[in-house]
């Protein structure tokens, strides 16, 4: 899988960095002082390394947990992300990565106990509310666990901490390990779901929505808190059909009771950033769609929008009796 990793000086001594070294002993091995000698070059090609990514271990350094912005939060408390891996194993069309990022390369930060001690700061300052804290804002929380041991760490960390929440965003089915773990009510499994033909075409890579459905109903049944993230919200010849057997589907899979909260917002894209995914896939039909700029980012129309909310919103009230929604717009700031 890792014909290449690259791999900051001074992490070259430490125990996760030197267990993925000893795991792909074939691999090639390149030093560097700073990730970013390799990460953040220009005139790098992410369609092409999305092929064949290689592995960038390294060490987070300044501020290693930052504020979310309060309307994508799933409580009342604060918000706030954090990054231990850069890129993601999936190559999903509409992914603000391929436009963030000119690297399509994993990074690995292994100084997870830096991150740790960051969280217990930022968890001192808070007050009677929960904190809410999301991982998979770079990445998949899930689907690089067999490198990363992110879940096997962190996971215990937060049951250990019950004023913090938890949120682990997917698209994988690698649940083994959540499995094997005692549930905890502060730390949700956030699935991200899209209708299961949208899904085929743009998430390329990714476990099928049914796949997706069987996990989450699994971790439900386990006692584990499950997510429902419908985002983003996809216009297409169909759509409305789709989303109602995706709902449909995952009301049937999943009781009302196993789940934490379900939150939905329509596809945007800041200008820029679509420009540069636009230019890496200038064929892609979801790409050249019904698109259009407003303010400072590209989105459906803002009548399509709203009809592509309202009737989410409307199908996941009718399944799923008094859970919690959260909704945002493609304006937000």
């Amino acid at each position: 899988m890792i014909e290449t990793i690259y791999i900051e000086n001074e992490v070259e001594a430490h125990p996760r960095a030197r267990r993925l070294l000893d795991r792909f002993p074939a691999a090639r091995v390149i030093p560097c002082e700073h990730y970013g000698e390799v990460f953040n070059p220009a005139a790098q090609s992410f369609r092409l390394q999305k092929k064949q990514p290689a592995l960038i271990l390294a060490r987070k350094r300044g501020n290693l947990v930052l504020e979310a912005p309060p309307e994508l939060g799933i409580g009342e408390g604060p918000s706030f992300y954090f990054s231990h891996m850069l890129n993601c194993l999936y190559d999903c069309r509409y992914c603000f990565l391929q436009g963030m990022f000119r690297s399509a390369h994993y990074v690995l930060f292994v100084n997870f106990e830096d991150f740790e001690a960051a969280i217990d700061d930022t968890l001192s300052e808070g007050g009677e509310k929960p904190s809410f804290f999301f991982s998979g804002y770079d990445c998949d929380s899930l689907a690089l666990e067999s490198l990363s041991g992110f879940v096997e760490r962190f996971v215990p960390f937060f049951a250990a901490r019950p004023a913090a929440v938890l949120e682990l965003r997917t698209k994988s089915v690698a649940i083994r390990g959540l499995l094997g773990m005692p549930p905890s009510p502060n730390i949700v499994v956030a699935f991200s779901f899209t209708p299961a033909e949208a899904a085929a075409a743009m998430e390329h890579g990714a476990p099928d929505v049914a796949q997706r459905v069987r996990a989450a109903a699994e971790l439900a049944a386990a006692g584990w808190p499950v997510g429902l993230r419908l985002d983003p919200l996809l216009w297409y010849d169909g759509w409305r059909a789709g989303y109602a057997t995706l709902i449909d589907g995952l009301a049937e899979a999943i009781p009302a009771t196993a789940i934490h909260s379900a939150s939905l917002g329509p596809l945007r894209f800041p200008s820029e950033m679509f420009r540069r995914i636009h230019r890496l896939y200038p064929e892609d039909a979801l790409l050249s769609g019904p698109l259009e700029r407003r303010d400072d980012f590209v989105s459906y129309s803002a009548a399509r929008e709203a009809e592509l909310v309202g009737f989410v919103k409307e199908r996941l009230g009718r399944a799923f009796d008094n859970i919690p929604l959260f909704s945002f717009t493609a304006n937000a700031a």
